[in-house]
């Protein structure tokens, strides 16, 4: 299993309220939200991370450059229109075997993740498995709702009413990448609607129910992300 991740957003929110760092460097729960993830990647055996950042903060990819890491590390330095524009660029990286993706900005316990990754991979059928979450707390929230068999039937406003919003991490296998096409004649230009894609194209996609997850987004954000950690004793170094 692989993993992937994507960085290449510009945190404009944090920038706007003085977090002068740029957003895959701060510093949640004793490291970098970048380096959290690619040790998360490492600790449940990644055969590799394919990683994008952009290229208006150097400093990023000199990070990643200057550091041993204990996981081969591919990394893409890019600046790109969106999310989706994003996995497109690394899936060359992706597309061999299944793969965890994360996005940058997500902070969840390892034990959730580690639980996700050994439910997802044992559902046989499945194309993709979106983790979900019960805790809301995003301007822009992506809905889930999911039959009796926890398949995906909606997302976004049309699945409400229902508990559960994405988490910032996914598993897939390699054949969604057959609607890459289909995704850039419509020129979709996020994620999520490239998930709306392969739910409402009749891919098998799947929620698995992950717990608590914080999204990092502002200042606040950080504060909150840092006493979740705190509370479940996943500091570094703590």
């Amino acid at each position: 299993m692989k993993a992937g991740i994507i960085s290449a957003g510009i945190g404009q929110r944090l920038a706007q309220e003085g977090i002068s760092v740029p957003k895959p460097l701060v510093t949640v729960g004793g490291e970098p939200m970048i380096a959290r993830v690619i040790h998360a990647a490492a600790r449940l055996k990644a055969t590799s991370v394919a990683c994008i950042v952009n290229d208006l903060h150097p400093e990023v990819s000199d990070y990643l450059r200057s550091r041993s890491w204990p996981v081969p590390l591919e990394l893409i330095v890019k600046t790109t229109a969106s999310s989706l524009e994003s996995l497109f660029t690394i899936a060359p990286l992706l597309d061999k075997e299944p793969f965890l993706l994360f996005t940058v900005d997500s902070i969840f316990p390892f034990e959730a993740l580690e639980r996700f990754s050994k439910e997802a991979a044992g559902m046989g059928d499945a194309a993709g498995v979106l983790a979900l979450t019960t805790h809301v707390d995003d301007e822009k929230p992506l809905w889930a709702g999911c039959d009796p068999c926890n398949r995906l039937i909606a997302l976004g406003e049309k699945a409400r009413p229902t508990p559960y919003v994405t988490a910032g991490f996914y598993f897939f296998k390699p054949r969604v990448f057959e609607a890459m096409k289909t995704a850039q004649e419509r020129r979709l230009g996020a994620l999520r609607h490239f998930l709306s894609l392969l739910v409402e194209s009749g891919y098998p996609i799947y929620g698995v129910p992950v717990g608590k997850t914080v999204d990092v987004d502002t200042p606040e954000d950080i504060r909150k992300a840092e006493a979740y950690l705190k509370e479940i004793g996943e500091v570094k170094n703590a």
